[in-house]
């Protein structure tokens, strides 16, 4: 039997080095999310496949089913339970969104099998709120790269021009994990205003270069000072291959993609050099990794809704 709904949704990229939560990038390596079929409320079926599928399978621990019950929460309706097929591809604990994926696959099937009239704002809003913050919600949701700003209630987004097909996205991800709370932790109550100037700046630079195509800026708006001294640390290997990969004649720009460990690096030219000295560094630190060269995606989550679906005119219930 054809799946009633299909989401594919892509990897993100976020707190892009200056960007600490507030800016993030789409890339071309998806997770897809099937609901096979319509069961009563409550009842779950999870089947899934690839990364973390033994830990997904399970209704309690799958973020999707999270996100799909806080969402008719939110919006105070009810639906109904579903049958559940996953094929996982983001690693999972690497800091490539693969939460913020099953946030956004949650909250779409929320709409779809309520019948709740959300529009593009109001998804992105209940995105966030189960998210926390918006940089790998957003461009999830819109691919592309995405500026964001949330103050707890309303969110304000700006999408920015897709990256020129000579740039090339490597991403580094070893075989090591680093919890989002372990990140959040290490980072300093308080920082030094020099250091929140020099944000400002960086963050700044790296927002108008993108728009205009600067990207010969790209490593001076990648700098930070807020984050990723901090954060480099929770891995092995962090501080070197920033270091070292920033000085390859190829790399535009190079960052630790959202809360790590795993490294992205914008390359323009070949990708072999940066890709083979990211893996040897964290190699020489007795971790093994992998290396994805991927492309920075301007589509964002992908949905398609089976005849059948269509047919069942689905209308929202209000909580009584």
């Amino acid at each position: 039997m054809p799946p009633l709904i299909t989401i594919k949704v892509p990897a993100t990229s976020a707190n892009l080095g200056s960007g600490f939560d507030t800016i993030g990038m789409a890339l071309s390596l998806n997770n897809v999310f099937k609901v096979m079929e319509i069961l009563p409320r409550c009842e779950y079926k999870i089947e899934a496949v690839g990364e973390g599928a033994k830990e997904l399978s399970s209704p309690k621990a799958n973020l999707v089913i999270t996100a799909y019950e806080k969402t008719c929460e939110l919006w105070g309706v009810q639906g109904p339970g579903f049958a559940l097929w996953c094929h996982n591809i983001i690693p999972l604990c690497r800091g490539l969104g693969s939460s913020a994926g099953a946030v956004v696959a949650g909250v779409l099937i929320a709409k779809y099998l309520t019948g709740y009239a959300a529009d593009e704002a109001e998804l992105l809003r209940a995105m966030t709120i189960i998210e926390g913050h918006p940089d790998n919600v957003a461009p999830c949701f819109l691919g592309g790269m995405v500026v964001s700003c949330w103050d707890g209630k309303d969110l304000k987004y700006v999408r920015l021009p897709e990256l020129p097909r000579e740039v090339l996205c490597v991403v580094a991800v070893p075989d090591e994990r680093v919890k989002t709370s372990d990140a959040r932790n290490a980072l300093p109550k308080q920082v030094a205003f020099s250091d929140a100037i020099f944000n400002v700046g960086h963050a700044a630079l790296l927002t108008a270069a993108w728009a205009t195509g600067k990207w010969d800026y790209l490593k001076w708006g990648m700098e930070d000072k807020l984050h990723q001294q901090y954060r480099s640390k929770l891995f092995s290997g962090g501080d070197a291959i920033l270091s070292r990969v920033s000085e390859l004649p190829e790399c535009l720009s190079i960052a630790i993609s959202g809360s790590g460990p795993s490294i992205l690096a914008l390359v323009r030219g070949s990708s072999d050099r940066v890709a083979k000295t990211m893996c040897s560094i964290f190699t020489e630190h007795g971790v093994r990794s992998q290396f994805f060269v991927l492309d920075g995606s301007s589509l964002g989550a992908r949905l398609s809704l089976s005849q059948q679906f269509t047919e069942m005119n689905v209308k929202p219930e209000v909580k009584k």
